[in-house]
């Protein structure tokens, strides 16, 4: 996982109205950060967030028993597969 402490070698702008940069100031000042440390911790806590939520499969016994059933079964191999496969790689393998 990549820290804010990890050592600086990438830049990213951005624009943003007058009134967002005056309350990530503020939260950055509360928090006794500068607004740069703020916005990399709070943007990095999200992405993992974001990946989480993208990459990890929770399941109930009942919803997890019948993937388990769908698993032992043989594959049949039709449009709706093929669509969702590639959309899989699209999202998931093309990092």
């Amino acid at each position: 996982m990549t820290t804010a402490t990890d050592t600086r070698q990438e830049r990213i702008n951005l624009r943003l109205k007058g009134s967002a940069k005056r309350a990530l100031e503020r939260a950055a000042s509360l928090e006794g950060k500068t607004v740069s440390q703020f916005v990399l911790t709070s943007a990095l806590a999200k992405a993992e967030k974001a990946i989480q939520e993208h990459t990890v499969m929770r399941l109930n016994a009942q919803d997890a028993e019948a993937f388990f059933d769908a698993l032992s079964q043989p594959v049949r191999f039709n449009r709706k597969l093929a669509a969702a496969m590639a959309e899989h790689d699209r999202r998931v393998l093309d990092e």
